[in-house]
């Protein structure tokens, strides 16, 4: 079987890095480094000759990846500062559902920067997406080494208190946004939709909590 239609993909999805989701020019390297490695690992590992057969996918997206990007984005200490080309990269390939290779990617921007506090904290919300939801001990070292980083940062705690609540550890996760409420300014972007997500956790705590029967029943 020819190879040709996998690198005319490899060269497809460079195009729309580069050109269409405006990855930095400095970053050009970096996305052919990570098309060489993903066709690699193809070449290694793939049964192209094997008939193909329908199954579920791998990585379900278990929340919004385009959302979660913005959203923590929006949470970024340095808003103006686009980050490194890992970190673009990165994003566009959370936004297509692509976790396991997006976390490559900010490896590298981790590489660069030991201390990019958002790195950390993106690598984090990768690990827990491609885990579907769950929360690996990597993912905690991730968000525990943007907190180190930048120990006022608002993301870890809350993507952590999301992961938390979403994998059904309610309660933990709401002591995590409760606390990031109490200190989270007036006129913060993110504390509308902290304060919403608090309480429809609130709810689904209340709902989970069994009534006590009146007394003398």
């Amino acid at each position: 079987m020819s190879w040709l239609p996998v690198i005319l993909l490899a060269g497809v999805v460079f195009a729309v890095l580069a050109f269409v989701l405006k990855a930095p020019r400095s970053g050009w390297e970096a996305i052919g480094a990570a098309l060489v490695l993903g066709l690699a690992g193809y070449v290694l590992q793939g049964h192209p000759e094997l008939p193909g057969a329908p199954k579920e996918a791998v990585e379900r997206i278990s929340a919004d990846p385009a959302s979660q990007v913005a959203e923590r984005q929006k949470m970024s200490t340095n808003p103006g500062d686009i980050g490194n080309s890992w970190q673009v990269i990165a994003d566009a390939m959370m936004r297509n559902g692509q976790f396991a290779n997006a976390a490559t990617a900010l490896r590298g921007a981790i590489e660069k920067d030991p201390k990019d506090a958002d790195a950390w904290l993106a690598l984090g919300n990768a690990l827990v997406a491609h885990a579907e939801g769950n929360v690996s001990p990597a993912a905690i070292f991730a968000y525990q080494r943007a907190t180190d980083a930048e120990p006022a940062h608002p993301g870890p705690p809350f993507f952590l208190g999301l992961a938390l609540a979403q994998s059904g550890q309610l309660q933990q996760g709401r002591a995590l946004w409760a606390d990031l409420l109490k200190r989270t300014p007036p006129d913060a972007p993110w504390r509308k939709d902290l304060v919403e997500r608090l309480s429809q956790l609130d709810a689904l705590i209340a709902g989970q909590t069994p009534v006590a029967p009146p007394p003398g029943s």
